[in-house]
């Protein structure tokens, strides 16, 4: 069965590491804009040539963070559940609303209060959907995405970022908890409705306990290495050919050897974001 066969990119123009909303900001050199924006037509180009779709807006003007569209919400057919970012991309939320109007979209938003970093946290796989919680998404969100698009969600939880005393890092700039997987696509990979790369240190024992519980899913687990310093779990699969970090070498020897297909872009300037080639594309799907 094929997916991610549509999808919503934006670009590079505003992007930036100003406001250190992650783990990965504010510890390598400048973004280079010029090669951000190759990297972000390699990723566009590679998605094309796989047989998908790409639908390329404007990204919001002055948003730093607007070229990581997966941010903006969850689409299940013709209803997308719409995010509730972090203080500092609040002006993506009402431009990405707008857009997904003019497409077609019925919006539908989290109830008020409540955390939810589209599908940056909410990967669907089949019936199922991996749902990330405690950091860019409350766990209250899952039983109300359940509901609204009908999926059996598989609630999940990536390890905290630590201090010396063991206890939870808060990130300076959002206020709200941090992780090194802040987001479930940096440790979570949907490769078909039947196959996910997973990197089992990235979860807390209890998720670990529920992902291996899934006897209808096949697992390739990807080492902590890949996962943390190539961004391996953060692609886009079309059920057949896999655009993935060309610094996981591991993982691309796995996927392969399932029978699927790779291609490879060079990522450097993008990943200063903390996003990768998932990030960068919303499913319309």
């Amino acid at each position: 069965m094929p997916i991610n066969q549509h999808v919503l990119m934006s670009g590079t123009d505003y992007f930036s590491d100003d406001f250190a909303i992650n783990a990965y900001m504010g510890n390598s050199a400048p973004v280079d804009p010029t090669k951000a924006a190759a990297e972000h037509q390699a990723i566009k180009d590679a998605l094309e040539h796989s047989g998908v779709t790409v639908t390329q807006i404007a990204p919001p003007r002055g948003c730093q963070d607007g070229v990581y569209t997966a941010n903006w919400g969850l689409c299940r057919g013709n209803t997308m559940v719409l995010a509730s970012l972090p203080n500092k991309r609040n002006a993506e939320e009402p431009y990405a609303a707008e857009a997904l109007r003019k497409i077609g979209k019925r919006l539908v938003h989290v109830p008020e209060g409540l955390k939810f970093s589209g599908q940056g946290d909410a990967l669907p796989c089949g019936d199922y959907l991996f749902a990330g919680s405690h950091y860019r998404t409350d766990a209250a969100v899952h039983d109300f995405i359940r509901k609204q698009l009908g999926y059996k969600v598989i609630s999940l939880q990536t390890v905290p970022t630590t201090d010396s005393a063991g206890q939870p890092v808060i990130n300076a700039v959002t206020g709200w908890p941090d992780s090194f997987f802040y987001d479930l696509d940096l440790a979570l990979a949907v490769l078909s409705p039947s196959l996910i790369a997973w990197c089992p240190e990235a979860f807390t024992p209890e998720s670990q306990t529920r992902i291996h519980a899934l006897g209808d899913i096949d697992k390739i687990p990807v080492s902590y290495d890949e996962a943390t310093k190539g961004f391996a779990c953060n692609l886009v699969s079309t059920g057949e050919t896999v655009v993935m970090s060309a610094n996981a070498p591991q993982l691309r020897t796995a996927i392969e050897d399932h029978g699927l297909k790779t291609i490879t872009p060079s990522i450097s300037e993008l990943a200063k974001g903390g996003g990768y080639i998932r990030c960068t594309t919303l499913t319309l799907d």
